[in-house]
């Protein structure tokens, strides 16, 4: 799974906690200004913000009229009870809610908003996991940990093996290493946080910004040093967000990283009642699609489909659009069982577009996720993903999902788009620098970097990562299905990567460095970001391939 933040560095962090220094040689560094709140939906031109010429599309549109189009979130669920959501979500009219009946006889009982197939009887959810090579390695690790090349009788699934343990071993170091960096990091967030709390008279359970530790006033050596702290982490991690925002992300992160250490891997069985590893058809799962771990998933759906000018929240991309909201993806790596049913569920129910931010190192069901993204195509369904966030090039170090497909009939489907993330201003870091990139890979890039969307927990919520930046590009696609619905998904497709001017000169900091600089354009397919008024445009005219009625 991508989780759309950042988490705090350990590194940064670990130097903002040294509290052996004397106060008056503290000095936090200065943040970066933040961007405005919306600045993924601006215009380069007018504003000097490299957004998505969003107000140009809709000057572009009046006039027009648009047909609703229903978009599929495959992520960690959502909150349907959010102001800026609950009236823009799908409705399956073929079910009567709430009576325990598959009135439809689709094989999911009252699935009102989506599915979720993390779920299990009496209402629970299995959306705390571990990764998939941490799951691989244990299932294989009984049949291969001493068996040798020579020794080996299945050689394909013994060099499966090996590429396993090699993930697996690598996951388990970085865990081992983060958790004892940011373990200690924790407790001082956790301390520090309770001195400024008392310095600014606030409850146990209060929050703070940055723009509150101006009041702070640092009678002594241990709030001044705690003001040093948070003012170093709110650099770092932005002006908006708060320090219990902060703490919780950390908290969460860690929770991931011990999975991977002791991870339970009876939990899927227990609860869910399934068995991953077989594609038998049979139905699980339930219709709850809100629980803890719906942040992700509602800021997703936010970015996409908001309601606009509502005085709330934020304004999605698209403005005539029913969400479909499919749990598939929990803290950890999601299934490509559940993947797959997951696109399978959103195709057969009417999703045109649908969104997915999420991806793994390993897919041990290759072949169902492909077959997935082949019947998408077939019933003319655009998927949009997030590249990942692991600044890696993903020309030599794919991610799964991918439309490579095993059996070579693809290696670029005309119905997929991969999407890495931009920052707000041209310059050397336009790239985000976690963002994954690939000039065969990665089709175009899409705002990612301090993105502001809904969340569960409060109106907005300011992150980064392709996970944005994907349904961002999902709701331009939307857009387009709504004011002219008779296009095909490659058609779609083709007016999105076409409305990316190539930025060839642009030179940006390659992403993972703080030194080398690369072309832009080496980045990604297109070269360029996208923009929603220029794809509106290239859609117009292009003749329509497909009937919609």
């Amino acid at each position: 799974m991508f989780k759309f933040c950042k988490y705090v560095s350990a590194t940064t962090l670990s130097a903002a906690l040294l509290v052996n220094l004397p106060a008056s040689a503290q000095q936090a560094p200065a943040a970066d200004p933040a961007p405005p709140k919306a600045w993924h939906l601006l215009d380069l031109k007018e504003t000097g913000f490299y957004g998505i010429s969003l107000k140009q599309a809709y000057l572009f549109l009046q006039g027009k009229k648009s047909k609703p189009v229903v978009v599929a979130t495959i992520d960690s669920g959502a909150d349907t009870l959010q102001t800026d959501l609950k009236t823009v979500l799908w409705v399956n009219k073929k079910e009567i809610p709430g009576n325990g009946i598959d009135d439809d006889h689709n094989g999911y009982v009252d699935d009102i908003h989506g599915w979720n197939f993390l779920g299990g009887p009496g209402g629970k959810a299995d959306f705390t996991q571990t990764t998939e090579e941490v799951r691989e390695y244990n299932k294989l690790k009984g049949k291969y940990a001493s068996v040798t090349d020579s020794t080996a009788t299945d050689k394909k699934e013994y060099a499966y093996w090996l590429r396993v343990k090699t993930v697996y071993d690598s996951t388990v170091n970085k865990a081992n290493s983060e958790i004892g960096q940011l373990s200690p990091v924790m407790n001082a967030l956790m301390v520090t946080s309770g001195y400024i709390k008392r310095g600014l008279n606030l409850p146990a359970n209060g929050t703070f910004t940055q723009a509150d530790l101006v009041r702070v006033k640092a009678s002594n050596d241990t709030l001044s040093q705690s003001k040093y702290v948070w003012e170093s982490v709110f650099a770092q991690e932005g002006a908006n967000s708060t320090n219990a925002k902060i703490i919780k992300d950390l908290s969460e992160y860690l929770a991931k990283l011990n999975n991977d250490i002791s991870p339970d891997l009876t939990s899927r069985k227990r609860i869910v009642g399934d068995d991953p590893d077989v594609m038998d058809g049979k139905p699980y799962g339930n219709n709850l699609v809100k629980f803890a771990d719906a942040a992700h998933g509602t800021g997703v759906a936010g970015l996409i489909g908001a309601v606009r000018n509502n005085n709330y929240g934020i304004n999605g991309v698209a403005d005539n659009v029913k969400l479909m909201i499919i749990k598939a993806v929990p803290n950890g790596d999601e299934y490509d069982k559940d993947v797959a049913n997951a696109i399978r569920y959103a195709v057969d129910n009417g999703a045109r577009v649908v969104n997915m931010s999420f991806g793994k190192k390993i897919s041990p069901h290759k072949e169902w996720v492909d077959a997935a993204f082949k019947y998408a195509a077939s019933k003319n369904v655009l998927l949009v993903m997030a590249a990942g966030n692991d600044n890696q090039d993903m020309d030599t170090q794919p991610e799964f999902p991918n439309d490579t497909f095993l059996d070579g009939s693809s290696t670029d489907a005309d119905n997929v788009i991969s999407v890495g993330a931009s920052g707000p201003k041209l310059g050397q870091n336009l790239a985000g620098d976690f963002s994954n990139y690939g000039k065969k890979s990665v089709d175009i890039f899409a705002p990612g970097v301090k993105v502001t969307s809904i969340t569960t927990d409060a109106e907005v919520d300011t992150e980064d990562g392709t996970s944005f930046s994907s349904p961002i590009t999902a709701g331009i696609a939307a857009l387009i299905l709504e004011y002219y619905p008779n296009l095909s998904a490659k058609q779609v497709k083709e007016a999105i990567l076409g409305s990316a001017t190539p930025l060839t000169g642009t030179m940006v900091l390659k992403p993972g460095s703080k030194t080398e600089k690369v072309d832009f354009t080496t980045l990604s397919k297109t070269g360029g970001i996208v923009n929603a008024y220029k794809a509106l445009q290239l859609a117009s005219k292009m003749k329509p391939e497909v009937l919609v009625n």
